[in-house]
């Protein structure tokens, strides 16, 4: 049954236990999820559960399918390896130009995505660290001042932002680290730095990624 701990919304604490029970294999991949059936299960009603659901939905680890409802994402490990690289090559680009452009306006932006996520993580939700997340780097491609960047970027990243979820207990505050270099090289407008702390960040997502889902498929 979910409970409500420190005065959180009782959608981010549903949230935060079908997440739990994602990751911790109690809800498998492709698995349907019936929101009558999640609600009965953890003692709530099925508002909070939908709107759980539509918060999971943006982290990559539900996917909602029109006509066929809300099911639990599978993880191809080949595939997310490819696109990870690609983001490397593309997002690379990004956070160079988004160091060279220097708007104030984009560049808080991104400062305050990594200080409300860092918040987030260290009380323990893990979802809006999640979302966070994804908001942190809209924010750069923003930021970048190309118009078209996010519409590239976007099918890219709603494929992988299980990668930030599956990781996100194991690293903790290490990513919020990494988010930090990433806008430290920006508002400096040091384009090479921000290009290799963007690399790095992907870089180690990935390697934890494969550590995480390694004992899966052994």
């Amino acid at each position: 049954m979910a409970e409500i701990d420190g005065g959180q919304p009782l959608r981010e604490v549903v949230a935060s236990q079908i997440r739990l029970m994602i990751l911790d294999g109690e809800l498998s991949p492709g698995q349907r999820l019936v929101e009558g059936h999640l609600a009965e299960r953890l003692g709530v009603s099925r508002n909070p559960v939908r709107e759980a659901m539509r918060s999971l939905e943006a982290t990559g680890l539900i996917e909602v399918v029109p006509r066929r409802g809300a099911h639990v994402c599978a993880i191809d490990r080949l595939e997310v390896h490819h696109i990870q690289q690609i983001r490397i090559l593309v997002e690379g680009y990004a956070v160079e130009q988004a160091a060279e452009l220097q708007d104030p306006d984009a560049i808080e932006k991104i400062r305050q995505c990594m200080d409300e996520g860092r918040g987030a993580t260290e009380r323990g939700d893990a979802v809006t660290a999640a979302l966070c997340h994804r908001e942190f780097h809209i924010a750069v491609e923003k930021a970048a001042g190309i118009p078209f960047l996010q519409q590239v970027l976007d099918p890219l990243r709603q494929q992988t932002e299980l990668v930030f979820s599956v990781v996100t207990d194991s690293r903790g505050d290490i990513t919020w680290e990494e988010h930090e270099a990433i806008y430290d090289a920006i508002a400096a407008g040091d384009a090479p730095r921000a290009r290799e702390m963007s690399r790095r960040h992907i870089v180690n997502a990935l390697e934890s990624f494969e550590m995480a889902v390694e004992p899966a498929s052994t």
